[in-house]
């Protein structure tokens, strides 16, 4: 197990290993990556490092020691506020990610049904089967019933039909996605907003990944209908700066309508011998840097500069529309809203199109098929991937080509076969065991060739998919002996 050093290591050899560590690491700055990366140029990058590490040693976990920090968190609140037309009077807070944001959202439902709603004993909250895991995994944590909604299978949009149908004297909370993460779809807010108000429900809009572009790509000239505050039912929003922002991870921002109801999302101790704990986010010390370098790269951009960035987006994506729609075999999956982009395929596994880019030197993210919706690639198209279309279209036509002639794998074929057979109460830890390996899971490490293991996955029902993924991560974070 690894030990500290008898001697502190000199800088240059600490910089040698930090390098050597990333060798194998996405190279994400060369526009050839559609996923988990968003990067705005060297320019940008060099702000945000210089805002960052002035900010470094800086805690936001007590506002009247850093004021500083105080300041730039209700500014960049307020940006947020005005992009997405909050009210006079709305209240929000810098959080780490959208994860939170969203789980922050969750809380404030439940403790706000525990005070206006207290005869609720068992609460619930309606999601799409869109809707972001990060709303299951809030759910969890805060001890919520989460009722699962199918949406429409063509569009992927949610349907406030079965919103309204899923309502029971239980429900505290409705989601819907300003836009999907997996599809790019906007949910139909107005509508839903109106059902969420009639009912007296609080109604949270996730636009983590959305809510950022949405306003820009309406300003370009794209049909984007009310998502934001000017619908009356939403009573709180989500929407990530560390995505299309642009600013260095994490900077993402919960909003309320109100502080009233913003209220419920502060957690409050003074039932120990220590300092008195207030803490309006799930973190109590908070990274002076993440809020400073978000307020610096907005600032530094400023719309001017989002709008040609979403300018690039825009165009990018929709070049990478056509040229999927003119490759044979190819098919999207609903009609994105902005920049995300799903595609699968019916004769082949999209996962070796996945393989042979990557060979080629691209990365793009793998999506399992769920209720509905098919195993397909996920693109996150950014202002970065611009220059690069034409060359991303032509290796994306070989890479079919290619994953079209992979003939099935009898192995891959009999397993999955076998593992949809399995129930929960299968899954024994020999059994886990066997199915790791001959999934390709075993002792933590991945294949090089990773479409055989998606297929695998991608047929094991869900709850049996996330019990093999969570022992394989069990492994994976492991101290090296």
């Amino acid at each position: 197990m690894q030990a500290l050093e008898d001697k502190g290591l000199l800088k240059d050899e600490l910089f040698r290993r930090l390098t050597e560590f990333s060798a194998y690491d996405a190279p994400w700055r060369n526009g050839r990556t559609f996923a988990y990366m968003y990067d705005a140029g060297s320019e940008v990058e060099e702000v945000a490092k210089r805002a960052y590490t002035q900010y470094l040693s800086e805690n936001g976990l007590d506002p009247t020691a850093f004021p500083s920090l105080l300041r730039m968190e209700n500014e960049v609140v307020g940006i947020a506020a005005r992009h997405l037309n909050a009210p006079e009077g709305a209240a929000g807070n810098f959080t780490s990610g959208g994860t939170e944001s969203c789980m922050l959202a969750v809380k404030t439902a439940r403790d706000y049904a525990r005070a206006v709603k207290p005869h609720i004993k068992e609460p619930e909250i309606i999601l799409p089967v869109t809707a972001h895991a990060a709303f299951h995994k809030g759910a969890h944590y805060f001890g919520l019933k989460k009722v699962l909604v199918q949406v429409d299978p063509v569009s992927f949009r949610a349907d406030p039909k079965a919103i309204e149908a899923a309502i029971t004297p239980n429900t505290i909370q409705i989601v819907a996605s300003a836009v999907s993460y997996a599809h790019g779809v906007l949910d139909p807010i107005a509508e839903i907003g109106g059902l969420a108000q009639s009912r007296g429900l609080l109604f949270h809009v996730d636009g983590c990944i959305g809510a950022w572009l949405l306003p820009f790509f309406r300003r370009l000239g794209a049909r984007i209908p009310d998502f934001d505050f000017t619908v009356p039912g939403v009573t709180s929003m989500s929407m990530d700066f560390h995505k299309y922002a642009y600013c260095p991870k994490g900077a993402s921002v919960v909003l309320h309508r109100s502080k009233e109801l913003r209220r419920y999302q502060i957690f409050t101790c003074a039932e120990y011998t220590g300092y008195t704990l207030i803490n309006p986010t799930m973190l109590s010390t908070k990274p002076g840097g993440a809020v400073a370098a978000a307020w610096a790269v907005l600032n530094f951009l400023g719309d001017e500069g989002y709008m040609r960035f979403a300018r690039r987006i825009r165009d990018a994506s929709v070049a990478i529309l056509d040229g999927i729609r003119a490759i044979p075999g190819l098919r999207l999956l609903g009609e994105t809203d902005t920049n995300l982009i799903a595609f699968t395929a019916d004769e082949f596994s999209v996962f070796h199109v996945i393989d042979e880019m990557k060979k080629r030197g691209w990365l793009l993210q793998a999506q399992l098929g769920y209720m509905g919706s098919k195993d397909n690639v996920h693109l996150s198209v950014g202002q970065s991937n611009f220059e690069q279309v034409p060359e991303f279209l032509i290796d994306l036509r070989a890479s079919v080509d290619a994953a079209r002639a992979i003939p099935r794998s009898n192995v891959v074929e009999e397993l999955k076969a076998e593992v949809k057979k399995l129930t929960p109460a299968d899954m024994t830890p020999q059994t886990l065991a066997r199915l790791m390996d001959l999934a390709g899971l075993s002792g933590g490490r991945l294949p090089a060739r990773m479409a055989d293991l998606n297929q695998i996955l991608d047929a094991l029902p869900p709850r049996l998919c996330e019990m093999a993924l969570t022992d394989f991560f069990n492994d994976m974070y492991m101290p090296r002996r």
